[in-house]
């Protein structure tokens, strides 16, 4: 992914290695030739990733007996990090049968073992995904499945931040103002949400609301630009073979937390299978197909986009809860959807998107400025 700048002066070539800001600008020009065919798989994504996300908190609160987990939330993760470990594994052996004469093989040790130190950085977004995971149930246990989804939605506004800050990705003022109209949305359907008296984690209700929120919010947005960093910059790297090494850190971090429970609670919560039910078994198969799907997004599209495909899962998961469990489709949550949707035009109008060639010019004259340099400290000395 290197490129290539020749200098006006000496009119040597100078390799460029790639920059976060480099990688951001290539997706861009990609998707903008991306082919009706392409388009149409990226509409089935979000359609799909819709109906996985919306799922998800349903069936976490049907998960629940008497408003607790009588299983352990680590052994759910676990489960499904392995599950998809298992799918990996399978699609890189049929990925390996489909291979051309000449190219590298997938299945080699050296292959193998180059992909794993090119992609060491998966381990921290399986870290922080080991974590969020665990805070998913944790929500689960103070707020409806309504609520829970518009909260996390609210990654979106910290993704933009980290995207701007890490890949030093361009956003135009339109693009702002649509994520604040999303903020302003998700505020609305908070107002009046908790019941009066209400406490969480021990502590009053606001302070645990908040603090709570700001680390559901937090873990998993870091989790999400660091893992789009990592796809992107090693692109070559076979999507299965990347997904191997993610979701075997986080087997890893979560089996870890098992052990870490059974020193604390004894031996008998080593014991992964206790306490699950069926609706278990679709949790786990639900939140691995989700996590498989993510990581297409993370590669081929990008973080805010699959954030905002999160956001539409909301109307999903608030009829779902309210056909279920009876939960209220109160007027603020009609009214926070629809600055929703309004954010979302916005943001993704094609009159709201900065125009890259201008800042791609002011990379490649700023390589050529330091190419300058160079050749002048070299003459210097």
């Amino acid at each position: 992914m290197n490129g290539v700048v020749e200098c006006s002066v000496c009119h040597s070539k100078l390799s460029v290695p790639p920059t976060t800001r480099a990688i951001s600008r290539a997706y861009d020009n990609h998707r903008s030739k991306l082919s009706s065919k392409s388009r149409g798989l990226n509409v089935l994504l979000v359609v799909g990733d819709c109906i996985l996300v919306g799922l998800q908190p349903v069936l976490v609160f049907m998960s629940k007996v008497d408003g607790r987990f009588k299983f352990s939330p680590i052994s759910v993760n676990f489960l499904t990090e392995v599950t998809k470990v298992l799918f990996a594994i399978i699609m890189l052996l049929i990925q390996a049968r489909h291979q051309k004469v000449g190219e590298t093989p997938l299945l080699s040790i050296s292959t193998f073992v180059q992909a794993a130190r090119n992609n060491v950085l998966l381990a921290v977004p399986a870290l922080l995904y080991a974590i969020n995971n665990y805070l998913k149930f944790i929500m689960q246990l103070y707020f409806n499945p309504a609520t829970v989804k518009m909260l996390s939605n609210l990654k979106v506004l910290v993704i933009a931040v980290l995207l701007k800050i890490i890949m030093k990705r361009r956003f135009s003022v339109i693009q702002w103002e649509a994520l604040a109209l999303l903020l302003i949305g998700i505020s609305v359907n908070q107002l009046r949400s908790l019941p009066e008296g209400t406490t969480a984690l021990g502590l009053p209700v606001a302070t645990g609301a908040y603090l709570c929120t700001s680390i559901f919010v937090t873990v998993p947005s870091l989790a999400s630009v660091y893992n789009e960093y990592a796809m992107k910059s090693q692109f070559d790297t076979s999507i299965y073979l990347q997904n191997l090494f993610l979701y075997g850190y986080g087997a890893i971090f979560n089996f870890l937390g098992i052990l870490g429970t059974a020193i604390l609670k004894g031996p008998d919560s080593f014991n992964i299978l206790q306490g699950h039910s069926r609706a278990t078994m679709f949790l786990i198969c639900n939140n691995a197909a989700q996590g498989i799907l993510s990581s297409f997004f993370f590669k081929y599209a990008d973080t805010i986009l699959k954030k905002y495909s999160s956001t539409v899962a909301t109307i999903f998961t608030g009829i779902a809860s309210a056909a279920l469990f009876g939960h209220t489709l109160t007027i603020n949550f009609i009214l926070g959807i629809s600055i929703v949707f309004i954010s979302m035009h916005q943001f993704f109008s094609p009159l709201s998107k900065v125009k890259e060639e201008q800042n791609g010019s002011v990379e490649i004259m700023e390589a050529q400025h330091n190419h300058r340099l160079v050749i002048i400290n070299f003459v210097i000395i």
